[in-house]
């Protein structure tokens, strides 16, 4: 639907929704069940982390702010998602869409940018054990997670104050949720400053985080190789969990960007709605089943408390 005018649009049409006729239900109890498991597990991992004292220290700090971060990008998609799934006609507001638009936009730049810290961490925890406490002081966690939070809201807001500005033609985004290039790319008025914020967007937000990350894995590679086997024992049983996380969201986000980007006809449908909603459906879960299953401290402190709270509750 086209609409050729320089007042403001009042809904936008979802055009990557399919009919899938009398599987509404079971699709909408799927999402229901997946959605409730990523509450269930990121909250549990959060009290554990919160209310045991032996993991208060700056790795599971951070883990703890990730954790809180999964649950901010799911809020933002899946109720949304399970509204849609329930409906015949997948329209949204556009307040609605464009809020939607800011909170998963600032969920993966402030995910992006924690585990890019969190490299950095696993970096000092191996090759400078001796000095880690000295240099990742808890005024030095508080100051990341803070940066990273203002870092993200501000850079978002900016961006989505250029998308506001601009006159829309057209109110069909070919996507399952909102997507702000998706938008853009309805606009009938000059973009090029959209297009090369984007760009800045993108080097600062994806590229500038990979560069700890590389320096602190190639760090982190050279000792395994030089240092003794407990060395490289520990060194891979403490990154393991953190370098999993890490692929698995840049494959997400590779994906969705060239997806929005190129055609990608080719690919089957039901591969691309999939691989389209990865980064939003399957990292809030991975994550806290990745670090609460790999990491012996995370796992036996969920022993501790989960055990003791159902013993109590068995008495």
């Amino acid at each position: 639907m086209l609409n050729v005018t320089s007042s403001p649009l009042s809904y936008f049409i979802l055009g990557g929704y399919v009919d899938v006729g009398s599987l509404k239900l079971s699709y909408f109890s799927l999402t229901t069940i997946l959605y409730i498991m990523i509450i269930a597990a990121n909250t549990s991992l959060i009290v554990v982390i919160c209310v045991n004292r032996s993991l208060h220290e700056p790795m599971y700090m951070f883990l703890c702010s990730l954790f809180v971060n999964e649950l901010y990008g799911s809020t933002g998609l899946f109720p949304f998602l399970l509204l849609q799934i329930l409906s015949d006609v997948h329209t949204v507001s556009a307040p609605l869409c464009f809020l939607q638009v800011y909170c998963l936009y600032t969920y993966a730049v402030i995910e992006f940018c924690i585990l890019a810290v969190m490299s950095y961490d696993r970096y000092l925890a191996v090759c400078c054990p001796l000095q880690y406490n000295a240099i990742m002081t808890y005024y030095k966690v508080f100051l990341f997670i803070i940066s990273v939070c203002l870092f993200s809201f501000i850079n978002m807001l900016i961006g989505l104050s250029l998308t506001l500005r601009l006159t829309l033609c057209g109110n069909t985004i070919n996507s399952l949720y909102c997507s702000n290039y998706l938008i853009v790319k309805l606009a009938c008025s000059g973009t090029k400053v959209n297009n090369i914020y984007g760009l800045f967007n993108t080097a600062v937000s994806i590229l500038v985080p990979l560069l700890p990350v590389l320096y602190s894995y190639i760090k982190i590679l050279i000792i395994c190789f030089s240092g003794s086997k407990q060395a490289r024992r520990k060194a891979v049983s403490t990154c393991a969990p953190h370098l999993a996380s890490l692929l698995s969201f840049y494959f997400g986000c590779l994906f969705e960007i060239l997806q929005s980007r190129f055609d990608m006809n080719s690919v089957p449908s039901t591969l691309r709605i999939f691989l389209s909603l990865y980064f939003l459906i399957i990292q809030p879960l991975f994550n806290p089943i990745m670090y609460g299953t790999q990491m012996s401290k995370i796992r036996k402190a969920c022993k501790h408390v989960f055990c003791i709270n159902g013993f109590t509750g068995y008495r």
